[in-house]
């Protein structure tokens, strides 16, 4: 099924699209114990890098704006998958046929698509079995913008009395009838330079951030070859979270900054409906077959650079982590 998955949130929000070669449905056809392991084999790379991304591009510069000063921000973040995250191999499935599979996650090339020999007896009826073949889903790697998981997001950050800046990111639910989406975050940034001494005389600032971020979304699942699907639901929810310590060195045009901090969060996916598998003459029939969940944490450094042209700012960074990530963007800035 060459049909987008998740995640289009308007033109300046967030985007992903995962057109999978022929759509990780297919997996549906392994039993009970193995359908779980291969779809979070396969979608997890887009998990781990939307979690990394939403975690990024939080600031371009430690010092924060003057009482009810703002910036408006547009930003790309990209999340590099790294290539050992592009395959994934599982062995001891009891109904793949050679007993293990290698195959391309959603991160792997579309060119990747192994075809795959399912075959198990009912769980109900062990006289009943169940035999197939399908093409296990390519990647979209030669889809995405640097072969990254992209995450945009527009961002207004505004400053408040004590030295604290706050940053609103917010998606109302948008999108089509096949995938609706919403996200909110939310992030407090409190300058401690002057906690400092003489620092406060210099072109350094110093800061403390924290911000979180959730998004939704729901994508309707369609038939798809062997599989077909009434009232299918795809149901993505990504939490993420981040805490840094973050440092700029602010002249009139050029701005250095920097941080060091930790990031985590998690996902879940929920497919819902009712699916009728097609065996080579024999059909089965299951409800709600996922219920997965992901994880992905780890600590982080960023360095990057900002240009000022009067209120017009353009800026770049780039962040150390488990999914390295490249952040690039514009802002308009008010005192």
């Amino acid at each position: 099924m060459k049909k987008s998955i998740i995640f289009f949130l308007g033109v300046f929000a967030l985007t992903f699209n995962t057109k999978a070669q022929d759509g990780f449905e297919g997996y549906l056809l392994a039993n009970d114990n193995d359908r779980g392991k291969l779809i979070n084999a396969y979608i997890s790379p887009a998990m781990k890098g939307l979690i990394y991304g939403m975690n990024n591009g939080w600031y371009h510069t430690a010092k924060v704006h003057k009482p009810f000063g703002f910036d408006i921000s547009i930003g790309l973040n990209a999340s590099l998958v790294p290539e050992e995250d592009e395959m994934f191999t599982l062995s001891g499935l009891s109904s793949i046929n050679t007993g293990s599979i290698t195959a391309a996650t959603v991160a792997g090339s579309e060119d990747i698509t192994p075809s795959t020999v399912v075959n198990y007896n009912d769980p109900d009826n062990p006289l009943i079995n169940y035999n197939t073949t399908f093409d296990a889903p390519g990647g979209v790697k030669e889809s995405l913008p640097l072969s990254a998981v992209p995450t945009p997001a527009v961002q207004l950050n505004v400053g408040l009395p004590a030295k604290f800046e706050v940053s609103l990111r917010f998606v109302p639910k948008v999108g089509s009838d096949d995938v609706k989406g919403d996200l909110f975050g939310i992030g407090l940034k409190k300058e401690i330079t002057d906690w400092f001494g003489p620092i406060g005389k210099t072109p350094l600032h110093v800061s403390l951030l924290a911000a979180y971020t959730t998004m939704n979304v729901d994508y309707n699942i369609t038939d798809n070859g062997d599989v077909d699907v009434t009232n299918g639901l795809a149901e993505f929810k990504l939490n993420s979270y981040t805490v840094q310590a973050i440092a700029s060195l602010n002249f009139p045009i050029i701005n250095l900054y920097g941080g060091v901090g930790y990031g985590s969060g998690n996902s879940t996916l929920k497919m819902l409906g009712k699916y009728e598998l097609n065996y080579a003459g024999q059909k089965r029939e299951v409800n709600d077959p996922i219920n997965s969940k992901f994880d992905a944490s780890g600590f982080r450094s960023t360095i990057g650079a900002r240009l000022s042209l009067g209120f017009f700012k353009i800026f770049g960074s780039y962040t150390l982590q488990e999914y390295n990530t490249a952040n690039l963007g514009i802002a308009i800035s008010i005192r």
